[in-house]
């Protein structure tokens, strides 16, 4: 049975890049980073980068031994 999906927020930083463009990173979520050439597409790519994070995340955290659990906290 495939796990039940779940909607999780994330504020993140966008931020003007030098070179053209827009960086964007979740503080939360540290070394999730991805750019775009507009805000639309960086925050669409953001999107990509923090599955492919807590993707990975989980196994390497499992992987080491890791018990991997949920929390809640209203504010």
């Amino acid at each position: 049975m495939a796990a039940k999906k779940r909607k999780l927020t994330y504020e993140v930083i966008l931020e003007p890049s030098d070179e053209g463009g827009y960086t964007v990173h979740v503080p939360s979520l540290k070394g999730c980073v991805s750019e775009g050439d507009t805000e639309e597409e960086a925050l669409e790519n953001i999107k990509d980068a923090i599955q492919v994070w807590l993707d990975s995340w989980e196994d390497v955290a499992r992987a080491k031994g890791a018990l991997v659990r949920q929390v809640m906290v209203e504010r």
